[in-house]
């Protein structure tokens, strides 16, 4: 069996969303007992996380650890179309994952304890983004 469903999310600015619910909800009332679902965004400038959900330190530190590495303005970058933020955007995409997949264990989603899904925007604007969920299993 395979089922697919695209959702949104608002994001207001750099940092993380918190997806694991809508992707749970998907597996749950899927039907599929064992199986694999593909999670995906559909954009350059944002990534997705398996990530601690407990301490949201966490995901702050990954931003901060981020700003380190790709910085706004760095005059190495040429691609500045859409402002200073664009190409780090870019950078940290390609530096982080534009899918993930996680098992579905007995009907449910297969996370450890302290997973949690989330989408990173990487833009320092709020962008409504797109994510694809493909589900395949019996």
């Amino acid at each position: 069996m395979i089922k697919q469903k695209i959702f949104s999310v608002e994001t207001k600015g750099r940092g993380t969303t918190n997806i694991t619910a809508q992707v749970e909800k998907f597996i749950t009332d899927s039907d599929v007992h064992t199986g694999l679902c593909h999670v995906f965004v559909r954009h350059t400038s944002a990534s997705l996380i398996l990530c601690e959900n407990a301490d949201p330190t966490v995901r702050s530190d990954l931003e901060a650890f981020m700003a380190r590495l790709v910085p706004d303005g760095d005059a190495l970058f040429e691609h500045i179309l859409e402002g200073e933020d664009d190409m780090p955007a870019h950078i940290r995409t390609i530096l982080s994952h534009s899918d993930i997949h996680i098992p579905v264990i007995q009907g449910r989603c297969g996370l450890g304890t302290w997973q949690g899904v989330f989408l990173w925007e990487h833009r320092s604007a709020g962008h409504t983004r797109q994510v694809v969920l493909t589900l395949i299993g019996d």
